[in-house]
Order: structure tokens, then C-alpha cells, then sequence
């Protein structure tokens, strides 16, 4: 390492660890979103310059990808260390639960808002160790009062799982309306 990018590093007064993987995911994430603006996008015949549809998102994707490697140019370290992997790891981990929920909503569906939400409520509540019946019982009574607020207090339209669907005729509209 030269002289001039070791005395650039200790004057940095932010912490390091992470930056330059969060600089080439997100010039990664933005290259990728440009890739797509063309298929994402269209020019409106007869529509004035800045109202098109492509030009905003165009400017914004754009400017995500010119400022992403200005940031990722400017690292006063560029190299991954111990430290950056821990930062991933601790990121990872956040990201598990972004997993959790999208299969959950995948899930719905095909399976039951009611029987989701005490499957997701008891898995979470176990992931993050609560262990004891009293905390799993808690998880299913409060899964119980998200369905009933959601579905009868504020009437959101939840489709009915798929699974329903092999239940008699009357219990099949009694859970479709109500879990």
C-alpha cells in the first residue's frame, strides 16, 4: 500500500469495516436495475421530454450507478478483510428475516392466511429462542388476534389459501371469509 493511501485511510474518521462491500453491492444492485430500464421503461410518443416515462427513472438509475463507483473509486481501502466478512455476516443476518416474510407471502396463498401467520409466528418466536410453551402459546394467541383484527375489524381482502379448497362446502366459505 503507498504511503499517500495509508495516511488517506488513518485520516478517514468512519468506521471501514463493510464499506467496500456495500459499495460494489450497490454498483452491482444499480448496474442491474440498468440493465433493466429498457425493458422496465418506454419513451411516449408526443410526450414532452421531462415527462416521459423512461426519463426520471432513467436520471435516478443513472445517477445510482455514476455515484456508486465514484464511492466505491474513493474507498480509502478497497480490499476485503476479517472485519468486512463479520460486517456480512451480521448484514446476512438481517436479510434472514426479508426471507422469512417473502415466504410467508408466498405461502398465503396456497396454504391459509390463518395457518401462515401461527406457522410464521411459532417459527420466528423458536428462531429467536423463546423456547418455552408459555412464549410459543403467546406466539399462537397473538397470530390468532393479527387474523382476527385483519380480517374482521379492518376487512382486508386476504384470498383464501388453495389448500381450503379440500374442505365441505360450508367450512370452505367459512374459512375463505374468515382465515
Amino acid at each position: 500500500m503507498s504511503k499517500d493511501r495509508s495516511e488517506e485511510i488513518r485520516r478517514f474518521d468512519g468506521p471501514l469495516r463493510g464499506q467496500a462491500l456495500f459499495a460494489i453491492v450497490f454498483l452491482v444492485a444499480s448496474a442491474l436495475l440498468l440493465s433493466q430500464l429498457g425493458n422496465e421503461t418506454k419513451w411516449a410518443k408526443g410526450t414532452q421530454f421531462f415527462a416521459q416515462p423512461r426519463f426520471w427513472p432513467a436520471v435516478s438509475v443513472i445517477g445510482m450507478v455514476l455515484f456508486g463507483g465514484l464511492h466505491l473509486w474513493k474507498l480509502p481501502r478497497r480490499g476485503f478483510e476479517r472485519v468486512d466478512v463479520v460486517e456480512w455476516k451480521i448484514w446476512f443476518f438481517a436479510i434472514e428475516y426479508v426471507i422469512w416474510f417473502l415466504a410467508y407471502v408466498m405461502l398465503v396463498p396456497k396454504l391459509g392466511y390463518l395457518p401462515m401467520t401461527i406457522v410464521l409466528m411459532l417459527t420466528l418466536c423458536y428462531r429467536l429462542g423463546y423456547r418455552s410453551r408459555t412464549m410459543l402459546g403467546s406466539a399462537v394467541l397473538v397470530a390468532l388476534a393479527v387474523v382476527v383484527v385483519f380480517k374482521s375489524f379492518l376487512s382486508v381482502k386476504i384470498p383464501g389459501g388453495a389448500i381450503y379448497e379440500y374442505l365441505p362446502d360450508a367450512l370452505r366459505s367459512f374459512f375463505i371469509l374468515n382465515f
